[in-house]
C-alpha cells in the first residue's frame, strides 16, 4: 500500500495535469475590440512540481516545498515551428525572477513549461535580477531578447537596501534554449526599463524604443517613450533619443509609460502596445493603451486613441502589486488572428484575442484624447447626435430597444 510520501506526490501529480490540461472558454461579454479568456494562461501553480519539490522521500519525507514559486508573470511571446512560445518571468519566494520558456500547440490553453529555465549568460557586472524579457524576430537573422537587468545601486547609502539601477541587458538565440549574451545597452540616461528592438533597421542601424528615467521606480525627467538608433547591437549605444510617445497631464499615463512587444506592421503603420502608470489615491494603476506609427517614420504617432485599451477587472485587480496589468508580448498570427498575452497585478498571466483588422479599426476610428472634460463631452455629443441620426434614419430605435429622451 502506498505511503503518505506516495499518495500526496499522486494527488499533486493529478492535480498538476488537469490544471496544464484545462479548456480555456472565452468570456461570453466582451467590447468588440478584444477577446478576454476564463481562466489565466499560466501562474506559480503551473510551474513543473520537480521544480519546487525534492521527489526525493529520503531527503524530503513530508514532500514540502523546496523551491517556492510565487508568480508567473510579463512574458514576451514568439510564434515558431506552428508552435505558441511564452519566455515567462518566473519569481521565486525569495523575490529573484528568471526566464522559462512555456509552449502551447493554440495559444490559449494547454501552456506546459519545458524542463529546465533558461540558463541567462552574465557580463562582467552580474545581474542581481532579471525579468520582462521583449522578444522580436529581427531582419538580420537573430531571435532577440530584451530584459531588465537590475543591480543595487553602490553609491547609495548601506542602510539602503531598496537603491537600485535599471539598464536593459540584451541577448539572442536561434531556438530559445542557447543564448548569447551581448553588453547591455548604452544611453545618457541614468537609468534604462522597457527597452524594446524594432524589428527592422531604420536607416542601417538598430532602433531601440527606450524609457529614460532618473531613478530606479520614477521616470522624473524622462519624458516617455523615446526611440534612438545604435550602429552595432553586439555593443549597442544610443547618443540621442527621440521622445515619441510623451507623458501627459491627467491621463493614464501622466506618470510614467513604456512600450510593450515589439511593434506589429501593419498596411497602415506600426502598431504599438504600450503600458500608461497614473497615481491616484490607491497607489499606481498600470493599463494599457494603443497606438500607431507611420510606417516610413516609426517616430511620428499617427494614431492613438484616448483611454486605456485594457485595464485590470474582476479577480484581475488582485495580486502582489494590485490594479495592474502588464504587457510585453502579442503574437500576430498568418490568418490575421492576434494573440495578446498580458499579466495581472504581477502574479499572472492571460491572454486575450484580437484581429489586426479590429485593432486597426479600434486604433484608427476610437477618439483621441481632447486632454480636457469640455473636449470629452464634445466628442461624445457628436457620437450620440451621430447615432440619433443613423437610428432615425433607419427607424431602429424600437428594434434594438433605444430610445431618446429629446431633452
Amino acid at each position: 500500500m502506498p505511503g503518505k510520501f506516495e499518495k500526496r506526490l499522486e494527488m499533486l501529480a493529478e492535480a498538476y495535469e488537469k490544471l496544464i490540461g484545462r479548456i480555456n472558454e472565452p468570456v461570453k461579454q466582451s467590447n468588440g475590440v478584444y477577446q478576454r479568456y476564463k481562466y489565466p494562461i499560466l501562474t506559480s501553480a503551473h510551474t513543473p512540481i520537480f521544480w519546487r519539490y525534492d521527489l526525493n522521500v529520503e531527503t524530503n519525507p513530508f514532500l514540502m516545498e523546496r523551491f517556492g514559486i510565487n508568480s508567473v508573470l510579463n512574458a514576451g511571446a514568439i510564434k515558431l515551428n506552428n508552435k505558441y512560445f511564452v519566455v515567462a518571468r518566473v519569481e521565486g519566494v525569495d523575490r529573484k525572477s528568471f526566464f522559462a520558456v512555456s509552449e502551447s500547440a493554440n495559444g490559449i490553453d494547454n501552456f506546459r513549461f519545458w524542463d529546465y529555465p533558461v540558463f541567462m549568460p552574465e557580463t562582467e557586472n552580474p545581474d542581481t535580477n532579471i525579468y520582462d524579457m521583449r522578444l522580436v524576430e529581427h531582419e538580420d537573422g537573430w531571435i532577440y531578447g530584451l530584459f531588465c537587468t537590475e543591480r543595487r545601486d553602490h553609491s547609495a547609502a548601506f542602510y539602503n537596501q531598496s537603491a537600485a539601477v535599471a539598464q536593459c541587458g540584451i541577448a539572442r538565440t536561434k531556438d530559445l534554449k542557447t543564448w548569447e549574451r551581448l553588453a547591455d545597452l548604452k544611453t545618457k540616461s541614468p537609468q534604462q526599463r522597457n527597452v524594446v528592438l524594432h524589428p527592422h533597421f531604420i536607416n542601417g542601424k538598430y532602433a531601440f524604443y527606450t524609457r529614460p528615467q532618473d531613478n530606479f521606480i520614477e521616470a522624473g525627467t524622462g519624458g516617455g517613450i523615446g526611440l534612438g538608433l545604435s550602429d552595432s547591437i553586439e555593443n549597442a549605444v544610443v547618443n540621442d533619443e527621440v521622445i515619441i510617445d510623451y507623458k501627459i497631464y491627467h491621463t493614464i499615463n501622466e506618470l510614467k509609460n513604456g512600450l510593450g512587444p515589439a511593434p506589429i506592421k501593419t498596411k497602415m503603420g506600426w502598431l504599438h502596445s504600450a503600458h500608461g502608470v497614473r497615481n491616484t489615491a490607491a497607489g499606481l494603476r498600470y493599463v494599457l493603451y494603443l497606438f500607431m506609427t507611420d510606417l516610413q517614420n516609426p517616430a511620428k504617432v499617427i494614431y492613438k486613441p484616448a483611454g486605456y485599451f485594457i485595464a485590470p477587472e474582476g479577480d484581475e485587480r488582485i495580486g502582489d502589486v494590485s490594479n495592474v496589468v502588464f504587457s510585453n508580448g502579442w503574437i500576430a498570427d498568418d490568418d490575421g488572428r492576434v494573440l495578446i498575452y498580458y499579466a495581472s497585478s504581477d502574479t499572472r498571466i492571460h491572454v486575450a484575442t484580437t484581429t489586426i483588422d479590429q485593432l486597426l479599426d479600434y486604433v484608427i476610428n476610437t477618439p483621441s484624447d481632447g486632454l480636457s472634460s469640455a473636449a470629452s463631452v464634445h466628442t461624445l455629443t457628436r457620437i450620440i447626435d451621430n447615432n440619433k441620426e443613423v437610428l432615425n434614419r433607419k427607424g431602429a430605435k424600437s428594434k434594438i430597444g433605444i430610445a431618446f429622451a429629446d431633452k
